[in-house]
């Protein structure tokens, strides 16, 4: 839609008009004529100034228009788009070590792994969280900040999607990736760090004892959501046949319940891609994303246009009235 910025500028296209009209008009100069090198064609000097031609007087009209118009700062509104809030920096701490290969998990029907299932049903979190800054910490032997807090959560997901299983190391360091994500939200307005914490054992690995860890949280206001993923029984075969096992024996369920509740969040237990789903979709309810209910309009200015064309006008009218000289005619030398 096209609209006006300044439309009382509109009010100044009579003024040449007004001038003309209450301005008495210049007083001729007499006297002799210039004497000229050379004869200029469609110029009187010997006599008064040459009226001015309809055409000229139609085009200064039209071009004082137009700068008129560019002076009121046309626009051109697109259409109306939605300006989330600023909303919660959240950190999602991804276990990347070797035990979540453990393909206890289904999707559809099919056995996948544990990071396979955190990909996918993680992956549609971030997609969610409209209006919040969104960041990703890997972890296994080290822990590595893949994604710093961005709005760009299309940008979270290609680099958790992007990530693999071991690159971060085949052990657990659970201290490192919550200290980690405590540097990084230390900046942060206090009610809004929020850190979730995936992984499927035990601390085993890194610098940073833990519970160390946990009192560094609580002194920096830093909320932590953690969640134990792992299924509880899975057949294995074996030389003398099948037998059920507890793959996730080595989950650290006491560690990640004292650092939730010390913190101020909640631990939850993922045994299925059913009850992951379920507890982020609990988590997106604890921690609601900003109201995307604020709309601006994109704004185009278009002034350079009828600036051009006053431009273009002013500057044909010049050339058109540039007087040319006459022909040189050389003379035979006597």
């Amino acid at each position: 839609m096209l609209e006006w910025a300044w439309p009382w500028l509109a009010l100044a296209l009579p003024l040449p008009w007004l001038i003309g009209r209450l301005l008495p008009p210049a007083r001729s100069v007499g006297g002799s004529a210039l004497r000229l090198p050379y004869a200029l064609k469609g110029l009187d000097v010997a006599g008064g100034a040459t009226p001015v031609p309809r055409w000229r007087r139609v085009l200064a009209w039209f071009a004082w228009t137009l700068l008129i118009a560019a002076a009121a700062r046309p626009q051109w509104l697109g259409e109306a788009q939605s300006l989330p809030r600023s909303g919660r920096d959240m950190l999602l701490a991804v276990d990347a070590s070797g035990s979540m290969s453990t393909q206890d998990m289904e999707i559809g029907g099919d056995v996948v792994s544990r990071y396979s299932a955190v990909k996918m049903i993680a992956g549609d979190f971030i997609r969610r969280r409209v209006g919040d800054r969104i960041g990703l910490i890997v972890f296994g032997s080290q822990a590595y900040l893949l994604t710093p807090l961005t709005f760009d959560r299309d940008t979270v997901s290609k680099q958790l999607n992007e990530s693999s299983i071991g690159l971060p190391g085949r052990e657990t360091a659970i201290g490192d990736a919550v200290g980690l994500g405590i540097k990084r939200l230390r900046d942060r307005p206090q009610d809004e760090r929020v850190m979730i914490l995936l992984t499927d054992g035990v601390n085993d690995a890194g610098e940073l004892d833990p519970h160390k860890s946990i009192e560094l949280a609580v002194a920096e206001h830093v909320k932590i959501y953690t969640i134990g993923i792992g299924a509880e029984a899975m057949r294995v075969d074996g030389f003398f046949g099948s037998r059920t096992v507890n793959p996730s024996a080595d989950l650290d369920a006491r560690l990640l319940t004292t650092m939730a509740e010390k913190t101020g969040g909640h631990f939850y237990r993922a045994r299925n891609t059913a009850e992951l789903a379920q507890i982020y979709a609990e988590i997106d309810k604890l921690e609601p994303s900003a109201d995307a209910q604020e709309q601006f309009r994109p704004i185009d200015e278009l002034f350079h246009w009828p600036l051009a064309g006053a431009l273009l006008i002013a500057l044909l009218t010049g050339l058109r009235s540039v007087p040319l000289p006459r022909p040189f005619t050389a003379k035979a030398m006597p």
